[in-house]
């Protein structure tokens, strides 16, 4: 593994200076997730976690989405997190359908995530931190929002597999 870190600036998170294994901790930052001109989700109490060449996750609170979710039969496992199941979200006239996944019972050190749900930001109009647009991490399967509070490289580019 050959990686330059990018560096960091003022008010900046190198994503190479965040731990592994992951940590949770809590979050104040403005999450909004909107779509179709509706907001899906809203709070200041989410669950940030944090790994080595990932950009942050954010698990929010089940009582801030105001959309239906309904369960998908998809699961998937975090050596440190647990079994995750997923969601689909449900609105007037579309079904995104695995847009979000939650750790119903997480192992002991993530157990401030029970409930929460993360949701990855591509299939979404629009998802701000602190009223910034977010950029999907890449890859498809990582759930990461990257914003200009945070630098890389971050995992999930070609060639990063084995980071």
């Amino acid at each position: 593994m050959n990686v330059t870190p990018e560096p960091a600036g003022p008010d900046q998170e190198s994503v190479w200076s965040y731990p592994r294994p992951a940590i949770a901790e809590p979050c104040a930052r403005h999450i909004v997730i909107r779509h179709q001109g509706e907001t899906i989700a809203e709070t200041r109490a989410s669950v940030r976690v944090i790994e080595t060449s990932h950009p942050p996750t954010y698990y929010l609170p089940p009582d801030c989405v105001s959309a239906r979710l309904r369960a998908s039969p998809h699961r998937s496992i975090c050596e440190w997190k647990g079994q995750a199941s997923y969601v689909d979200l449900v609105l007037a006239d579309e079904t995104l359908r695995q847009v979000g996944w939650r750790y119903p019972s997480p192992t002991p050190a993530f157990a401030i995530l029970a409930g929460f749900i993360a949701f990855y930001a591509e299939p979404f109009d629009e998802c701000l931190v602190d009223g910034e647009p977010v950029t999907p991490q890449p890859g498809g399967f990582y759930g990461g929002w990257i914003t200009s509070h945070v630098v890389g490289p971050f995992k999930g580019v070609p060639g990063s597999r084995f980071w």
